[in-house]
């Protein structure tokens, strides 16, 4: 058996290497629109898992990102080009943007300095910084990169806050681990994954680092601080 928990490029990489062998991902996006099940209830296939929702949850982000810097009019998003969910990310945050929206991309650590220069160079008054397994790994240096430049940004995993990132708002990641490790044991125990149906996640969380508003000098609404699920302190 194959797990793939917390990529769509993994989870795509892993479906298009073997047809027999089983699948449990976890992805971003929809399953059934990156081609890895033929449908969330009837998977069909090798493959099944759980959808987390972070391309899903694009708009609600930007919602919070703008209560928190509700006088932004220039909002900057960081991707990641070769993510596989590049393309419904661009679009999603194209929908949902009010006001001038500026794009920066990058795919290595020196390529993400140079976002935050040209960001900063632009004006940018807010970031918001897409999922990924390549973002995710740089989430120390995003956070520094946010507080030297004193960029308001909004993220999708706690991971990102905790690392020192001001706000996110997505899936409680532990809780989806878990899911994939029960539906990889079922498996084991002999149940096909054509007999298992794509799980969507339930638990989302909105996570806010007030040492990071203090070293901003960033006032935090009360009303999204009311909101919170966890206020970092």
């Amino acid at each position: 058996m194959i797990a793939t928990p917390g990529t769509s490029a993994a989870a795509l990489a892993a479906k298009a290497a073997t047809t027999t062998i089983p699948i449990v991902f976890g992805v971003s996006d929809d399953p059934v629109k990156l081609g890895l099940v033929a449908s969330l209830n009837r998977p069909g296939g090798n493959a099944t898992g759980v959808n987390f929702f972070t391309i899903e949850l694009t708009a609600k982000r930007i919602q919070l990102l703008r209560e928190l810097v509700p006088a932004a009019k220039r909002l900057a998003l960081l991707n990641n080009p070769t993510d596989a969910v590049n393309e419904s990310l661009l679009r999603d945050v194209k929908a949902a943007a009010i006001g001038e929206f500026l794009v920066f991309e990058a795919a290595t650590g020196r390529e993400i300095d140079a976002a935050f220069e040209s960001l900063v160079r632009e004006k940018a008054d807010a970031l918001f910084v897409a999922g990924g397994a390549f973002l995710s790994a740089r989430r120390v240096q995003l956070a520094v990169l946010a507080a030297r430049y004193a960029v308001p940004a909004a993220y999708s995993q706690r991971a990102f806050v905790a690392a020192g990132g001001l706000m996110s708002y997505g899936t409680n990641f532990s809780d989806t681990f878990r899911q994939v490790g029960l539906y990889a044991a079922r498996i084991l125990n002999g149940t096909k994954p054509m007999d298992l149906p794509v799980m969507q996640a339930t638990k989302f969380e909105l996570v806010i680092n007030l040492n990071t508003a203090r070293a901003l000098r960033f006032d935090v609404p009360s009303t999204l601080l009311a909101r919170a699920d966890e206020v970092i302190e």
